[in-house]
């Protein structure tokens, strides 16, 4: 791909410009389970910490769970999630009022909780295809939404991009009848949900298929078993194989990128905006 799409999506009042610059978005689960980082964070001071350190760091944006979508994960009541997220979106207003929070729920009751508390970006792993009042809640509050694939229901035997095209272009209909506005909307092919360890690495070699749709990508493979199957490696050992696949991520359009690590994934993607668009 020779050139980033370059695209403006509205977050509240604001507008993130995406295109050749890489844009961070730094993991932050208040989780006593999430895969990587479960447990380390679920203190509303603690998370406040992590996430000043992340923005720090560079990150454009935080992305805030408090429930883990992990294979196998326990399923956190609605209000369980909210005294997990609550306090930390209470405290981040308070001390860092012009971080752009992005909430990680596909419960549409603490989208909204978490939007009246701040939050400006939506981000929902079940793509508006859930809960039917969530494309309600990203319309009324006017936030930015992320539509991510997730289809266990979907036919194996078909090839996976056509899949993840044909989800989306439902859950793009979805939106448009809600009236969301096209600039809110930002696409996810949900590395790691529901796709086989050869679909994932499929999915990033052929990335440039989704620029078709006309919505900007994000990515998320942050230390998940696609990395770690191939390397036969932990958890705590995949941030050279998670820079990878958002490198080759980055080279093949991808516009915002979901880390753990933001430190030196921000330094491998300059390097690559470098040597791409000159230093």
């Amino acid at each position: 791909m020779d050139k980033h799409k370059e695209y403006k999506v509205k977050i509240g009042r604001r507008v993130l410009k995406l295109g050749s610059s890489p844009t961070i978005m730094g993991i932050l689960n208040v989780t006593p389970d999430s895969f990587s980082d479960g447990g380390l964070h679920k203190g509303p001071y603690s998370a406040l910490e992590h996430a000043r350190k992340m923005l720090m760091q560079g990150a454009h944006i935080i992305d805030v769970g408090g429930e883990s979508t992990r294979p196998e994960a326990v399923k956190v009541f609605k209000q369980e999630e909210l005294d997990r997220i609550m306090p930390f979106l209470t405290l981040i207003k308070e001390h860092e009022p012009n971080a752009i929070i992005s909430i990680d729920s596909y419960k549409a009751e603490v989208a909204k909780q978490a939007v009246l508390n701040g939050a400006k970006i939506v981000n929902d792993v079940n793509g508006l295809q859930g809960e039917p009042e969530m494309a309600e809640i990203v319309a009324d509050f006017d936030v930015a939404v992320i539509i991510m694939h997730w289809d266990k229901k979907r036919n194996r035997h078909k090839d996976i991009m056509g899949e993840i095209k044909r989800f989306f272009e439902k859950s793009l209909k979805i939106a448009q009848k809600a009236r969301i506005k096209k600039e809110r909307i930002i696409l996810d092919p949900g590395f790691g949900f529901a796709k086989s360890f050869k679909e994932n690495y499929e999915i990033l070699r052929r990335l440039e298929e989704l620029h078709n749709l006309g919505f900007p990508i994000l990515i998320g493979t942050s230390n998940k078993s696609m990395i770690g199957h191939l390397l036969d490696i932990e958890v705590h050992e995949r941030l050279a194989g998670t820079i990878a696949t958002n490198i080759i991520g980055y080279e093949k359009g991808a516009h915002i990128f979901r880390v753990h690590n933001i430190e030196k994934n921000m330094q491998a993607l300059k390097v690559a905006h470098a040597t791409k668009y000159g230093p």
